[in-house]
């Protein structure tokens, strides 16, 4: 998905080895690794439903060599660690967004369509402790919606083997006005179209939770996990007549990931 060319002449070659390159110079120049899988996952059709599907999630994680990454989760989204010290990780972060509307669900039928598009934004996570991991992103709504969402999570960890980890901790997401409308306001043309209740949310808490995992690092660079989740939607998402009406505050997910890692140096 992301890619990488270096080019340059042979006298180029010979100058760099008198002295330093430009790029060599440069915020990005270094050693990277770049961290590909996917996720199967079962959750709810759409965000509050109390039907469930199985879908795939791809996984995408960049960030400097040489600095010790003792936790990742599958909570994290695809970001990008420019700033990493071992004990404190921040960059930009970003999270696609996908299509929903009545084909994916009886419920939406009537309801604007939420078009596929993504949150774009930044991510920062540090390590108080040995065992404990902070994280925060707060993203934009690209096309998908014009909303801003913020997730903050927390994960204690502990490692049974050398290559066997166990973690779980609480979750929190918050957003805006616009993201509420989008997900879970009804319009009174929407009301009768859909038969909902009309409802204008406000910005808020979105949902409350806790997630554990287990995770097997196969070889050095491969890396597998069984995860599980429980949120309860609050505020704006818990109010909304779609949530009262057709779906469920109570939130569950379950699935399995693998992701492979590759090393390279610009």
């Amino acid at each position: 998905m992301k890619q990488f060319v270096l080019a340059g002449s042979v006298f180029a070659l010979v100058s760099c080895l008198a002295t330093p390159s430009l790029a060599q110079q440069s915020w990005f120049s270094g050693d990277w690794s770049l961290t590909l899988g996917v996720a199967a996952i079962s959750s709810p059709e759409y965000e509050g439903d109390d039907k469930y599907r199985f879908y795939a999630q791809p996984i995408v994680s960049f960030g400097r060599q040489g600095t010790e990454r003792r936790f990742s989760s599958r909570n994290d989204n695809i970001s990008i660690g420019l700033i990493d010290t071992g004990t404190f990780r921040a960059g930009p972060a970003g999270k696609l967004v996908f299509e929903r509307d009545g084909d994916d669900s009886d419920d939406l039928i009537g309801l604007d369509p939420i078009r596929f598009g993504a949150e774009l934004g930044a991510f920062a996570e540090v390590y108080p402790t040995d065992w404990l991991r902070l994280r925060g992103e707060v993203r934009h709504g690209v096309r998908s919606h014009d909303g801003i969402v913020a997730d903050v999570s927390a994960d204690a960890f502990m490692n049974l083997t050398p290559t066997v980890q166990i973690s779980a901790g609480p979750r929190v997401s918050m957003a805006s006005s616009d993201y509420f409308e989008a997900y879970y306001g009804v319009s009174a043309t929407q009301s009768l179209a859909s038969g909902l209740t009309p409802y204008t949310p406000d910005g808020g808490f979105r949902s409350v939770g806790v997630g554990a995992a287990i995770k097997w690092d196969v070889t050095d660079k491969i890396e597998t996990s069984l995860f599980g989740e429980y949120s309860r939607l609050v505020g704006p998402a818990a109010d909304s007549s779609l949530v009262r009406e057709r779906g469920d505050e109570n939130q569950f997910l379950i699935g399995v990931s693998a992701t492979y890692r590759f090393d390279f140096s610009l």
